[in-house]
């Protein structure tokens, strides 16, 4: 009988093995086949003039630098603003906050947060910070409505990396006279680094990549570089939607760069963040 059973768990779990390895394999294939397509289309269009030059004929030709320097500038203010709110939430959810029901209606909402459609924050920054505020369709209006939607992102990064650090160290710390601030600042920040600054670029990178928020409250279908954050700006997600869309068809190896460069911009600020985390806790010990 014994025996019996052991041989059946045995069965099960190589079957639970090749299942999820066979999910694995299945996500990486897909993965690798949409990047591949992406790159053998659009690399051959990669030139200093399509990444310099201003777009032309109705974006059907020219260059994409207005679309690239709008992304990186919604980028910047989406992290000056979701930041420091969503590290600074993290910390006290995870050092201060007591538990009780308050806290737990507030991780919900934060996890709630996390889980609504683009196309709901849009229209959330439209009613906003577009009209209410009457920012208009802006750079600023853009940068608030992306930090909305990546804040959960940072803030759960943020608990998580944090909880992660052995309470140990903080009573190491404390024992020792320090303030719980100080011990925050500079025992558990330090250690719990690595997470939260990939959490962030990560939740970054996705506001970068975001269309539907910014068509309500940022994007301008032609736009020069901005001067003020009350300028409307050109952005490569929505410049890929106008382009694949639009009446007027541009040719295909500008439609196929334009997502080489957003794909490859992303991809690659996140293979450094996961890098840089690798070094990093390398370098913990605890």
């Amino acid at each position: 009988m014994r025996s019996s059973r052991i041989k059946r768990a045995r069965v099960v779990e190589v079957i639970a093995k090749t299942v999820t390895g066979a999910c694995l394999f299945f996500t990486i294939a897909i993965t690798l086949s949409i990047i591949g397509v992406i790159v053998y289309r659009g690399a051959a269009s990669i030139s200093w003039e399509f990444l310099s030059a201003m777009p032309k004929s109705q974006m059907t030709a020219g260059g994409i630098w207005p679309a690239i320097w709008g992304t990186i500038t919604l980028t910047l203010g989406t992290a000056a603003f979701a930041v420091p709110i969503g590290i600074g939430a993290g910390i006290y959810l995870a050092e201060y906050a007591k538990r009780n029901i308050g806290t737990r209606v507030v991780r919900l909402s934060i996890a709630n947060m996390a889980g609504v459609p683009s196309i709901v924050y849009g229209l959330f920054g439209l009613a906003l910070f577009v009209i209410a505020m009457k920012f208009g369709t802006s750079l600023l209006a853009g940068s608030l409505t992306l930090a909305c939607l990546t804040l959960p992102v940072i803030i759960g990064a943020t608990e998580e990396s944090l909880r992660q650090v052995p309470r140990d160290l903080r009573q190491a710390s404390l024992a020792l006279g320090a303030t719980k601030l100080r011990t925050i600042l500079r025992v558990v920040l330090p250690a719990a680094a690595p997470g939260i600054v990939t959490g962030t670029i990560l939740g970054l990178s996705r506001a970068a990549g975001e269309t539907a928020p910014i068509i309500f409250t940022a994007a301008a279908f032609f736009a020069p570089m901005p001067n003020s954050p009350f300028d409307p700006v050109m952005a490569l997600p929505y410049h890929l939607y106008i382009m694949a869309t639009q009446a007027v068809k541009p040719a295909p190896a500008i439609v196929w760069g334009t997502a080489f460069v957003l794909v490859g911009g992303v991809a690659s600020v996140g293979v450094l963040a996961a890098a840089w985390r690798t070094r990093q806790r390398s370098k913990l010990r605890w």
